[in-house]
């Protein structure tokens, strides 16, 4: 039986120097340590609040925490919770994990006991490690959840020396960020003394290329979670990718990139936690995101590489201004997750003197599938062309063994060496996932002729009201364009009449009193009839996921809060 190869009109619009294949990857993640270790053993490797950790004592460090690790018990396979933030205890202890063949389960810190007992409950981890906050939410799991091994981490003791002792100081300011970093825990592992073990041996196994590396869950803490099973292959295949995406930017000392993003989060993940680790690179890490931290970092070591979303742009570029601190130097932005739009691109670009481009990715694809040239041919308003290796299908939702016309909208259908295998566990959700060995995306899209893409809605998300169907995205574009909005979501909700109908919910300018008919009235200027919102709720703010994404889900479960009973 022949493999359908579709064409790949995008790799002619490539920017210069990016190929259109890679070769195979081989090996394991903890192969692109060790060979910035071997190649820059004097390098920062990570930088905390002003500390540098070289690659030399980093590498020590991942070995010696492996060490601590194994007599703990932890082997090949075993799955290994990390509950942290940014910090360099977090690089240590991934890698360490998946030295001894280990499968790293990345987890939110700030999730609610009951957010991470779910995640718990699906991948059965009986070892953790977890910012001490966050100790004492897991020594409260149920007995039959309850971790053999629990290590807790003082992100404090990877600060410099003196701000430990200013964190120390009997003042208020000092108890506040004190005890917003850290905090006192019983019966647990200190983790310093995970780290002062002796190295583990060279003879011990490593991973294999095709060995489970990370279990990624997906989105969303609703219903029953998800894991994402990727391989040491998917990520190192992803992490290639994005190195050939950007080839202006050099391996070594003086590649600088910013962890501004959360890294168990996939985009933080790949691109801090494997792409600038492969690229021999100073990894700033901030454990939230705090534009006077950043601005005080890119005085010294302008970004090289920075992934961001569009709320951080705007505010690192709302902050620069006001202080008069300088963002030139700032060379490649890379921003995901939601639309970027042109007005901040422009100013973006003119402050740094660098790029400002949109890509896309899933957890499931490790996570990055698409990014925007690195070159003057970017599409605004587009998520850009797939990666070098990357297949993508546009095909009608209902029957996604038919492609559709060129430029026609369709399922974005996906198929590369970042692809996922499947959920951990669940077969059934995974074959419903894929189609002929293409990973449904659940995207709506369409593809030009030069190969640029555009999302049009995701397809849970689309509101069918009286056969139409009606892409939310759109809807709220055309409502932030009214002067007094300021953010809208748009959702359906159940209606007699049509299915669905269409509803906004949106925050006004302060000081605005609302006019919600005359917001009806603006969108009826932009929209088909059919896609104005027949009613409009104004509400002080919309839930957002860390990254700044508008949750419609937990929109709509409000809106039908208000709604029932009217």
């Amino acid at each position: 039986m022949t493999t359908f190869v579709p064409p790949r009109p995008w790799t002619a619009s490539y920017a210069e120097g990016v190929p259109e294949d890679l070769s195979p990857v081989s090996g394991s993640l903890i192969d692109i340590v060790e060979a910035s270790a071997r190649d820059y053993p004097e390098a920062p490797a990570l930088q905390f609040f002003g500390r540098e950790t070289s690659y030399r004592d980093m590498q020590d460090a991942i070995e010696r925490a492996a060490t601590g690790l194994r007599d703990l018990g932890v082997g090949p396979g075993d799955p290994v919770a990390i509950v942290l933030p940014n910090c360099p205890q977090h690089i240590i202890a991934f890698y360490a994990v998946l030295r001894l063949g280990a499968v790293v389960v990345e987890h939110n810190p700030l999730y609610t006991a009951r957010e991470l007992r779910k995640q718990f409950e699906d991948h059965g981890a009986k070892h953790a490690i977890v910012w001490s906050k966050v100790v004492e939410t897991v020594q409260q799991f149920p007995e039959d959840l309850r971790v053999t091994s629990l290590i807790s981490v003082d992100v404090t003791t990877a600060m410099p020396f003196f701000t430990r002792l200013a964190l120390k100081l009997p003042v208020a300011k000092a108890r506040e960020s004190r005890d917003a970093l850290t905090a006192k825990v019983r019966g647990a592992i200190e983790w310093n003394r995970l780290v002062a073990s002796d190295p583990l041996p060279a003879t011990h196994p490593r991973p294999q290329t095709d060995d489970l590396a990370i279990i990624q869950y997906t989105s969303g803490t609703t219903g029953t979670p998800k894991g994402a099973a990727l391989t040491h292959r998917n990520l190192l295949a992803n992490a290639a990718q994005a190195q050939a995406w950007v080839p202006s930017i050099t391996r070594g000392d003086g590649c600088v990139v910013y962890a501004v993003l959360p890294m168990f989060h996939a985009y933080g993940l790949t691109l801090c936690l494997t792409f600038a680790m492969s690229m021999g690179a100073r990894l700033v890490l901030f454990p939230k995101f705090d534009p006077d931290l950043v601005l005080d970092v890119a005085k010294k070591h302008p970004a090289t590489f920075l992934p961001l979303v569009p709320p951080i742009a705007e505010r690192l570029l709302t902050a620069a201004k006001q202080k008069g601190v300088s963002l030139a130097g700032t060379e490649v932005a890379i921003s995901g997750a939601m639309a970027l739009p042109h007005e901040l691109v422009v100013p973006f670009e003119e402050a740094t003197g660098g790029y400002l481009v949109e890509g896309y990715g899933l957890s499931e694809c490790s996570p990055v599938l698409m990014a925007n040239p690195v070159a003057e041919n970017r599409v605004a308003g587009t998520i850009g062309l797939p990666l070098p290796g990357t297949e993508c299908r546009v095909v009608d939702p209902e029957n996604p063994t038919v492609d559709v016309p060129t430029g026609t909208a369709g399922e974005l259908i996906v198929r590369g060496p970042q692809v996922f295998s499947g959920y951990y566990g669940k077969p059934e959700a995974t074959e419903a996932v894929f189609v002929d060995g293409w990973f449904r995306t659940g995207d709506i899209v369409t593809i030009d002729e030069a190969g640029f893409v555009r999302i049009v809605d995701r397809i849970k998300e689309l509101i069918i009201t009286g056969g139409f169907n009606v892409a939310p995205t759109e809807v709220e574009v055309a409502l932030r364009q009214h002067p007094d909005v300021v953010d809208a979501a748009v959702v359906g909700l159940p209606s007699e009449h049509s299915g669905e109908e269409v509803v906004a919910a949106v925050v006004i300018e302060v000081g605005v009193d609302p006019d919600v008919e005359a917001i009806r009235e603006f969108a009826r200027s932009i929209l088909t009839p059919y896609k104005v919102p027949r009613r409009v709720f104004v509400v002080d703010e919309l839930p957002k996921s860390l990254i700044g994404k508008v949750l419609r889900r937990q929109v709509k479960e409000r809106l039908l809060e208000l709604t029932s009973g009217s």
